[in-house]
């Protein structure tokens, strides 16, 4: 598996126009008016902004000519450095100590005779983003998981734990993963443990020891695997696995007392935080959950051996603070803003600065950083230059019951001033195990602005409402997912929100293929439908995911997701398309191949169905280009125009 990399920076005068430091107001602007699409479409100035520990850096994603690049930027005064990733995908990045960042890189790549998988490498990146240093880049036949992080180290030093797969062939003892202690300051690396039958995570404590790995028996079966020593010193033992689990119990942190912290159902079924005992192997009291929702996770305090706060997992994926101090940081920052609330993203190791976002459902907002020696609050960067801090159009939570009783969550974004009889745009989320949250979104906003109201169902399947409404997706593709769609405008018409007459479905990914369906199946209820990067052959699909290394599962489940893939394929009828259909496909897009789309457009022009296909040279699957977006919203714009105008 061959990765690419450029192996010193760009020059560090490629600086950021969109970025500032320097004191600037929060407080709601109006917009300029009115709002295009090209407004719409200006990506953030920054994305996942991170500070070193002695807060003097910041290191952050950013989009240039296409390219996204790691921009570290000296907050105390200097140019910005932007690091390429040449091509590849930026998974992520931490700061190791002041001088140093981990990397993580991403990139389909070829393995074996026609196969594919979704490889990672790391990279030791300075600073001042002048070395870059491709980690264990030495190593012979690094399989598809070459930086899985396992620790890193908080004293300082350059130090961290890399799991690492060494093979590509699972009847290798070297396919499951090892683990290597890297400098990333030097590349200098060696081995601290060796691999082990079916266990392909691990997981560090604070110190990093070595103390639990989990994994499963087997690419296409096997049942989950788990085991767990105290320190580097000891040998392993394995954990008995819960009757009826799918999988063993995973630890998000490693408390001082030897117990851990786990994310596990609570007796309603839905993913809380509990502490867990490995050498006892019990389940212990439950610490937190979320009523109604699974919490999404911990965020552990700076020296990583307590909890600072929760992902509240709720309609507006929030934080819940319990650490004194954060709690304090939370307040104080809020208290400087009045009529905004904020959301810390990121701090110094001794709290002194924090990266604050003043985002929300109706604003792009901005990002800023507060000094608490001065109680400074300076602007880094706005989410969208064009809107700047404007509160534009109303966003809130409704409920519905599904044709069967269920209840459904639904994400409600009106024009600004109006509530009834509006035309209607149903814009299911992709996935379809994920879910949408009371939060900015420039598709939502942009039609909203044009006069549209917009619903987001959170169908069944949906991921964060916990096990027993995920599982009732299970053999509905295109089915009773599909009801749940059509059901949000039987509620917005009984509620007087929405016109029934004036409906189109806009989605992508999943949506995209949500949206073909209604156009194949539910014509009479919508006028037209928009697909992005859609899928229209779950039967092709299913071929494709069995060709790659962790294929054969995912081509496992995703057959179960109805009873016959072929029947609720759109591709399979294009006949029965009796609404104008509008597609856009990325070309260089790695998660849905864009023959999905060329190959549903092409059958429905045999059939002399209303299509317009648009393929986008060089858009991936999440819109990362300013140009794919704008390109996106001036086609549907005028596509909503034609057939279902505002």
């Amino acid at each position: 598996m061959k990765f690419r990399f450029l192996t010193r920076a760009v020059a560090a005068s490629l600086a950021c126009a969109s970025f500032g430091l320097g004191d600037n107001g929060i407080a709601a602007t109006p917009a300029a008016a009115p709002l295009t699409a090209e407004a719409f479409a200006q990506l953030a100035a920054l994305s996942s902004p991170k500070l070193s520990p002695d807060g003097t850096k910041l290191a952050a994603k950013v989009a240039r000519n296409g390219e996204y690049y790691l921009m570290i930027v000296p907050l105390t005064g200097g140019t910005p450095a932007l690091v390429p990733t040449s091509g590849n995908d930026l998974v992520s990045w931490n700061w190791v100590n002041n001088d140093w960042l981990l990397v993580k890189v991403g990139a389909e790549v070829p393995f074996g005779i026609g196969q594919e998988a979704y490889a990672r490498r790391a990279l030791g990146v300075s600073a001042d983003g002048q070395k870059i240093l491709p980690l264990l880049k030495n190593m012979k036949d690094i399989g598809q998981e070459g930086a899985d992080i396992v620790w890193i180290a908080r004293d300082g030093t350059p130090r961290v734990r890399l799991g690492v797969q060494r093979s590509i062939y699972i009847s290798e003892p070297k396919f499951y993963p090892e683990v290597y202690e890297v400098d990333v300051s030097t590349g200098r690396s060696k081995l601290v443990l060796g691999s082990r039958e079916g266990i392909f995570t691990w997981y560090g404590d604070a110190d990093g020891n070595v103390r639990m790995g989990t994994g499963r028996m087997g690419i296409r079966t096997g049942g989950p695997r788990a085991i767990y020593r105290e320190r580097d010193s000891e040998q392993f033992r394995d954990l008995a696995v819960t009757d009826g689990k799918d999988s063993a119990p995973t630890p998000v942190l490693f408390l001082p007392d030897g117990k851990t912290l786990t994310i596990e159902q609570d007796e309603k079924g839905f993913d809380s935080v509990f502490e867990y005992d490995p050498r006892a192997q019990k389940l212990g009291r439950k610490l937190y959950s979320s009523a109604g929702y699974d919490v999404g996770g911990i965020i552990p305090t700076p020296d990583g051996r307590g909890v600072a706060g929760y992902y509240v997992g709720d309609s507006e994926d929030g934080v819940k603070w319990v650490d004194p101090t954060m709690l304090a940081l939370t307040k104080e920052v809020n208290s400087m803003v009045k009529g905004a609330t904020g959301t810390i993203l990121s701090t110094s190791k001794d709290l002194s600065k924090a990266v604050v976002d003043f985002s929300a459902a109706d604003t792009p907002g901005a990002v800023f950083l507060y000094d608490r020696t001065d109680k400074s609050m300076r602007r880094l960067g706005l989410g969208n230059s064009a809107i700047g801090m404007a509160k534009l159009n109303p966003v809130r939570t409704i409920r519905y019951a599904a044709r069967d009783g269920l209840s459904i969550e639904a994400v409600l974004t009106l024009p600004k001033g109006k509530s009834t009889n509006l035309p209607l745009i149903v814009l299911p989320h992709g996935g379809p195990y994920s879910h949408d949250t009371v939060s900015w979104d420039w598709i939502t906003q942009f039609l909203a602005q044009k006069g549209y109201a917009v619903v987001q169902p959170n169908y069944r399947g949906s991921s964060g409402y916990g096990e027993a409404f995920t599982d009732k997706g299970k053999g509905e593709w295109g089915l009773k997912m599909q009801d749940d769609l059509n059901d949000a405008i039987t509620h917005l018409a009984k509620t007087g929100v929405a016109d029934p007459k004036r409906v189109c479905m806009v989605g992508g990914s999943y949506g995209g293929y949500a949206a073909m369906r209604a156009a194949e199946r539910d014509g009479n209820l919508y006028r037209c439908a928009v697909s992005y990067a859609g899928v229209s052959n779950l039967t092709s699909m299913a071929r494709r995911a069995d060709r790659s290394l962790w294929g054969p599962r995912t081509a496992a489940w995703l057959k179960e997701q109805a009873p016959d893939l072929a029947a609720v394929s759109p591709i399979n009828r294009p006949e029965k398309f009796s609404i104008p259909i509008l597609i856009m496909h990325g070309a260089k897009d790695q998660r849905v191949p864009v023959d999905q789309s060329r190959s549903m457009a092409s059958k429905l022009k045999a059939s002399g169905r209303s299509v317009i296909y648009i393929e986008q040279p060089l858009a991936d699957h999440f819109f990362s280009r300013s140009e794919d977006r704008l390109q996106f919203l001036k086609a549907m714009e005028s596509f909503l125009a034609q057939h279902n105008p505002a």
